[in-house]
């Protein structure tokens, strides 16, 4: 499995950084790697979808729980990756700490490629918690 984390300070209260991160729908303007999200269904706080990433314009299945205000807990149920990707809120005063953590590895033969695939995923994830920041500080 590849671990991967990311951490950022934003400068905005919690409150507006979850609109921003708990909008599942608009996870492609600021994840690169994913291509398209389609909700299937909704029961509470559990959304089941399919997610097409850019690797390979690959279809991925998740379950993702929402506790609100505090995480987002996307699980790979079916497709070319496995394992979970986890969006913490900090709250720290008027500033919000953002984290995501991945624990995941790509699947059957594809198992080989995890390695160079997680510098992809590091530098993507960084990259979409800027993104985040900049939305949530506006």
């Amino acid at each position: 499995m590849a671990q991967i984390q990311a951490s950022i300070e934003i400068n905005a209260p919690l409150d507006k950084v979850w609109n921003v991160v708990s909008d599942l729908d608009s996870e492609p303007r600021f994840w690169k790697g994913t291509k398209e999200v389609q909700n299937i269904s909704k029961d509470g706080n559990t959304v089941t979808r399919e997610v097409t990433i850019a690797f390979k314009d690959s279809k991925c299945m998740q379950t993702v729980t929402i506790q609100p205000k505090e995480k987002i807990h996307a699980q790979f149920t079916k497709g070319i990756i496995d394992g979970t990707k986890t969006i913490l809120l900090v709250p720290q005063g008027e500033k919000t700490k953002l984290e995501a953590v991945w624990d995941i590895k790509l699947t059957g033969m594809m198992g080989m490629f995890t390695g160079m695939v997680r510098k992809h995923i590091q530098s993507g994830t960084e990259q979409a918690l800027q993104s985040i920041k900049e939305e949530a500080e506006r």
